[in-house]
């Protein structure tokens, strides 16, 4: 018996303009863990991070721990209590659509777990982060939302083309 298909596509948001919030809400629970692709740069800033929150939860309910690199030099970290998640700081300004950001979110219907994901972001011209965040929740994830900077103090916008294209996976 031929095995069905890995990741089941869900949505793909493409932005007609500059937008400062992406939000991707009406998430089903019919998968074990979602698969986000992000293809984006940033109208302004550079060298912001993506941050994002699990089901508008402004508490002080996610943590992470990082590691950074640019074929040069290397960070890494931890932090904790934070009111955001941020993805990783390859975000390049410009007109250009250079940055790749791909999120697993591991086991986001289950409600009786708190909630891990697992990130990485690429740009070529700025290097490569890999995460690992925890949001302290044991609801199930039903949106995401998404800003460069900071909610409530952006510095830049998603670029016009950006996508955000949400993926299904079903346990076997």
């Amino acid at each position: 018996m031929a095995a069905g298909s890995t990741y089941t596509p869900i949505s793909t948001t493409t932005l007609g303009s500059n937008t400062t919030t992406v939000t991707l809400s009406s998430i089903p629970s019919t998968y074990t863990d979602l698969i986000l692709v992000i293809n984006t740069g940033n109208s302004t800033g550079s060298g912001s991070a993506i941050r994002s929150r699990i089901n508008g939860d402004t508490g002080s309910n996610y943590s992470e721990t990082y590691l950074d690199g640019n074929g040069t030099n290397v960070v890494s970290g931890r932090d904790s209590n934070n009111s955001t998640i941020p993805l990783g700081w390859r975000v390049s300004a410009g007109s250009t659509i250079d940055s790749n950001f791909i999120l697993h979110y591991m086991n986001y219907s289950n409600t009786t777990t708190y909630k891990t994901v697992l990130m990485r972001s690429n740009n070529a011209n700025q290097g490569t982060d890999a995460n690992v965040a925890l949001w302290r929740s044991t609801s199930a994830i039903n949106s995401l939302s998404f800003v460069i900077g900071g909610f409530g103090a952006a510095t830049g916008d998603f670029l016009a083309n950006s996508t955000f294209t949400l993926y299904g996976i079903t346990a076997a």
